[in-house]
């Protein structure tokens, strides 16, 4: 059976997110979350938000902060891609994210975005406002498409 895409709460793609995701947590707020069913069963999520870096928050760009399946063949490609149309249909001229530099962008490059930059990566923490890092710090990749 094909993939059917469904509009979700945050609750509903946190939830998810929680049970699944390899490394992240669950995000705070969002701009829309959508599902990817199977036969009536979720089997991915997408959250959108604003982008968390203060420099690419320009009011016309978007960010995927969180994309996780349960490994259904597909998926993550098929939630980019709907991510990005449904983003230009609500006006947003740009979006991306950011994946850890060991992952391959497969799915990212399946669904037309293309690779614009890589972070350094690093601790959060600093001497005057420390933090407990429980995310991985390993360099990341930024892609993007645009409308």
């Amino acid at each position: 059976m094909a993939l059917a895409l469904v509009s979700i709460t945050l609750d509903e793609a946190n939830a998810f997110v929680a049970a699944h995701h390899r490394h992240h947590k669950p995000v705070i707020g969002h701009k829309f979350s959508l599902g990817a069913a199977r036969d009536g069963k979720i089997v991915g999520v997408a959250i959108v938000g604003r982008p968390v870096a203060r420099m690419r928050d320009d009011g016309e760009t978007l960010e995927v902060t969180r994309l996780c399946t349960d490994g259904t063949r597909n998926a993550c490609s098929f939630l980019y891609g709907a991510c990005a149309r449904a983003a230009f249909a609500l006006g947003f001229k740009r979006i991306g994210t950011y994946i850890l530099a060991s992952e391959p962008g497969a799915s990212l490059t399946g669904a037309g975005w293309r690779m614009i930059g890589e972070t350094s990566g690093g601790s959060w923490s600093r001497g005057n406002r420390p933090r407990v890092d429980k995310h991985p710090t390993e360099p990341k990749l930024l892609w993007e498409i645009s409308a």
